[in-house]
């Protein structure tokens, strides 16, 4: 029986980091190839798309950074993610991780995949090439994100957990509907 050929799918980010970690979570069982793409939003994708919003969300502060951590982290590095929560006896945060795919078609709704990690916010430790991974320790582990041996991580993470519901959909979708491939 003939495997059937992978299609690809515009993964919109311009993080090399992320992009790896995504074609390693996938790893070789999605039918479809990824293909990244950094473009502006009045730039059109014709075709099947993904984008990824992550969160680091602490409780103390009713949730914040959430989808803000970007900015807070090219201000305050992890240490200082770290040192916003000084003042609060609750260190817990989670990390929410949403992607959005579209098929390309617009008649087809945007279909939507979470996964969550629960965690603590700790003094940084480990590597420091990948955001705010130094100070998130995630629930019933002792080392940071960081720290974590990567396949570990991509074990666990809240990227793995969204991802593994989109995976999901793609194998069910790859053999019941169609997708064209972008231009």
């Amino acid at each position: 029986m003939a495997v059937p050929a992978r299609r690809s799918v515009v993964f919109v980010t311009g993080n090399a980091k992320k992009l790896e970690e995504v074609t390693q979570i996938l790893g070789d069982s999605s039918p479809y190839t990824l293909v990244a793409k950094k473009i502006d939003r009045e730039l059109l994708v014709q075709g099947p798309v993904i984008v990824e919003d992550t969160c680091l969300c602490f409780n103390a502060l009713g949730g914040l950074p959430g989808p803000y951590i970007k900015w807070f982290l090219e201000k305050l590095k992890p240490e200082g993610l770290y040192k916003l929560l000084a003042g609060f006896e609750d260190k817990s945060a989670y990390a929410l991780c949403t992607f959005a795919f579209s098929s390309g078609n617009p008649e087809e709704p945007v279909r939507l995949f979470k996964g969550q990690t629960h965690g603590l916010i700790v003094e940084p430790r480990g590597p420091r090439d990948f955001g705010w991974d130094p100070c998130f320790q995630p629930d019933g582990y002792s080392q940071t994100y960081a720290e974590l041996p990567k396949a570990v991580k991509n074990s666990i993470s809240h990227r793995y957990k969204a991802l593994s519901e989109l995976s999901a959909f793609f194998l069910q979708s790859n053999s019941t509907e169609p997708c064209s491939s972008p231009s």
